[in-house]
């Protein structure tokens, strides 16, 4: 028997229903918004697993039935997701998180399955909301629900789930999700807005999402199941006792040395002596994760002591002091851009590439299709913490924290007709103390502006902690690694001097109050703005030339009636121009024209035939042609690469010709002038008329038979008498082609 639950979120119908889908899964919860339906279903193991961590999986799979597609490739299937998808799945898994108990240690599995998706109607704030009502509603203990919605301001204007096509056109887009108690997560990028804009959207959001909890509570009334005593794993009372006996004043002695690599080494080493002695000593088995949680208990007090009582950390900075800053850019002289961005013992090395219009990335979502010509991919290797393990793909962590530092830049890049480069960003985490997404966003500020890329502005980025006790806090200003791991709060901010471009909060309490939030954006634009002057006395504005090494690319427009002259038919031009020339030709509809290429002289070769392939051509001009076709009637020229004019053998030379070849041969240069242009772009050419002119000798034209004739032997050949149309263009659109290639031989086919 199913149950559901309907209201009105933003205009359109929200509506949960369980008990229709999924029935053996511990929950299945189908939620539709507009017409966008997702099924969420939660699983839980009978028993716990052995794991040191709470054991929960967070999958969103893509399905391109929801959006009435086939997949590509040739398996015609769905394959491992996406990035989008993994970043869909960061978005469900962290608020849910810090809402189960830690001590859980029964496998779960939450998998979001889309159905079908309706653009008007965002899928991760559906996808959100179904992770939601599927944990409310399951057996497993969890201390929710939450509310997701999506705040933009479009026009200045503050607006509710608005369609995906108002929010690309936005000021901002803002994901908020709320618990009663306050937000649990929050992901935001703009257009260099102020505090108090965001601050506003942030109240928005809140209050929006406290109709969707009202929602998911009535449903839990009329058909949640009862929430299962599950065992809750806890340290046992042997490891407390023995910690708190020989080993406190240990850790907070450890906790003043400033150096992470020494300061870890010290606490692993007394952690394995307690285990050893615990083994020994009181045959406790598997005591590792035990010790481990009461070392991370004695540490937690001790930061919370030296916040509270002393307000100092543990490094010895001040709440809102931010760790010495270095930068440096150019440090690699092949490259196209590089920043190194350092903040105390996090260290970024990013580096810029730029590429042609066609090394564009193809997003495919269930939303979009699109190309999109900034990429930032982020790395985090295992040396950058003094580990060893093996090297994968990217990680969810990885691709995250690369989406973070592109949203905090991509709204500063200049726009595409005046830059039309495609940009890709790496940023290598060279050595790690927490905040290094925002070191870097920072580093990619640094590398963008090596490269000559004209940003609007340079952009900073920090992050900031929170240390609790009871119902009192302290906020981290840059926080670091032992405070990330031990706080309540990892909020990252970057923008400009100007605003705020990039927000993302993750949560381990049950949701942050407004105020503690307003507290954080102000703390943040303080430490932003002394990374910014740090950042600004290495760089303060883009080079004023991109690098020697970095290819050229330069935009030309031509009519839209001459686009398939350049491409010639099937592609030929283009195709064969890129070869003659090592380019990269990429013609839009609207007659832009961008040639990309290694060689800048080349580059300059190539607009210049481009330009002289589809300028008019001008009764009286003198052109350097070359002899494409021999008739007995006169010569083809061509004129320009791709057109032709007609030299008739009455206009070769002053004294009379028998036949065009006793002058004229195939791939001869000849200079000859433009007599006329007729309506149909056709061009009659002269080569006499540069010549002296004999004395007593008379001008003639063409005999009109012949030039009939002529015309009619060349079978309608396109610009048989050097028309102004390619004679060797078809009807073929603009293509993404390669360029003109002249082949002189090829034309005597």
């Amino acid at each position: 028997m199913s149950n559901a639950v309907t209201a009105e979120l933003a205009g359109r119908p929200l509506a949960i229903e369980i008990g229709s889908l999924a029935n053996q899964s511990d929950a299945g919860v189908r939620v539709t918004y507009g017409d966008t339906v997702v099924l969420a279903t939660v699983n839980v193991t009978a028993k716990p697993v052995d794991v040191p961590f709470m054991p929960l999986r967070v999958d969103f799979e893509e399905k391109m039935y929801s959006v009435g597609r086939i997949p590509g490739g040739f398996f015609k299937r769905e394959g491992r997701p996406s990035e989008e998808a993994i970043l869909t799945c960061r978005k469900i898994d962290r608020p849910i998180r810090p809402l189960i108990p830690s001590g859980m240690r029964n496998d779960m599995q939450l998998i979001i399955l889309p159905l079908s998706v309706e653009p008007d109607c965002a899928v991760d704030v559906a996808a959100m909301i179904a992770g939601a009502a599927a944990m409310h509603l399951s057996s497993i203990p969890f201390h929710g629900p939450f509310g997701t919605v999506r705040v933009a301001q479009i026009d200045g204007e503050l607006q509710l789930n608005p369609s995906f096509e108002a929010v690309e056109q936005g000021e901002m887009d803002l994901l908020v999700a709320a618990t009663r108690e306050g937000i649990v997560q929050l992901e935001m990028d703009g257009a260099e807005l102020s505090e108090q804009a965001v601050f506003e959207a942030l109240k928005m959001g809140y209050d929006a999402c406290m109709p969707v909890i009202d929602l998911l509570d009535q449903i839990r009334e009329k058909a949640g199941k009862p929430k299962r005593d599950f065992p809750l794993w806890e340290p046992r009372d042997e490891v407390v006792e023995l910690v708190d006996a020989d080993y406190r004043e240990q850790i907070i002695e450890a906790l003043t040395v400033t150096d992470r690599v020494e300061r870890d080494s010290r606490l692993r080493d007394m952690q394995d002596e307690a285990v050893e002695r615990l083994t020994s000593e009181q045959e406790l088995a598997n005591a590792g994760p035990d010790v481990e949680a009461v070392f991370e208990d004695v540490v937690k007090a001790r930061l919370q002591d030296l916040a509270f009582d002393h307000n100092q950390r543990v490094d010895g900075r001040a709440l809102d002091e931010v760790r010495p800053v270095s930068c440096e850019v150019g440090l690699l002289p092949r490259v196209h851009g590089s920043g190194l961005f350092q903040r105390g013992e996090t260290q970024v090395l990013s580096i810029t590439t730029l590429g042609a219009y066609t090394d564009q990335r193809l997003v495919r979502t269930l939303e979009e299709e699109e190309y999109t010509r900034f990429m930032h991919h982020y790395n985090f290797p295992p040396f950058s913490t003094g580990e060893v393990r093996a090297l994968r793909s990217a990680s969810r962590r990885d691709i995250g924290h690369g989406e973070i530092g592109k949203k905090a830049i991509e709204r500063l890049l200049p726009a595409e007709d005046d830059f039309p480069y495609t940009v890709r960003l790496v940023s290598e985490v060279l050595a790690a103390n927490a905040s290094t997404s925002m070191a870097a966003t920072c580093a990619c500020s640094l590398a963008l502006m090596d490269a000559g890329v004209p940003i609007k502005a340079a952009v900073g980025g920090v992050a900031l902690g929170l240390i609790q006790r009871g119902d009192d806090y302290r906020m981290l200003t840059d926080m670091q690694g032992i405070e990330d791991f031990m706080g309540y709060m990892d909020f990252k901010i970057a923008g400009t001097a100007d605003g705020i471009t990039c927000i993302q909060l993750d949560t381990k309490t049950h949701g942050l109050p407004l105020e503690v939030l307003e507290e954080a954006l102000e703390k943040g634009r303080k430490g932003r703005l002394e990374v910014l002057e740090s950042m600004n006395a290495t760089m303060a504005e883009a080079r004023s030339e991109l690098s020697k090494f970095a290819p050229t690319m330069v935009t030309v427009r031509i009519p839209e009636d001459k686009i398939g002259l350049v491409i010639g038919p099937g592609g030929k031009n283009v195709r064969a121009l890129q070869h003659d020339y090592e380019v990269s030709v990429d013609i839009e509809d609207d007659g832009a024209v961008r040639v990309f290429g290694e060689d800048r002289e080349n580059v300059g070769k190539v607009v210049s035939i481009i330009r002289d392939m589809t300028r008019e051509i001008e009764a009286g001009e003198v052109i350097n042609g070359t002899v494409v076709t021999i008739t007995d009637y006169g010569a083809f020229v061509e004129i320009m690469p791709g057109r032709d004019g007609l030299l008739h053998i009455s206009d070769i030379a002053w004294e009379h010709v028998n036949k065009t070849e006793d002058v004229l041969k195939v791939g001869d240069e000849v200079e000859v002038k433009v007599m006329a242009v007729d309506s149909d772009g056709k061009v009659r050419l002269s080569r006499k008329d540069l010549l002296p002119r004999p004395e007593g000798a008379t001008s003639s034209g063409p005999r009109d038979r012949d030039s009939r004739r002529g015309r009619g032997d060349r079978g309608g050949r396109r610009g048989s008498s050097g028309s102004g149309q390619d004679r060797d263009s078809g009807s073929e659109g603009p293509s993404r082609g390669k360029a003109y290639f002249r082949d002189k031989k090829r034309r005597q086919d």
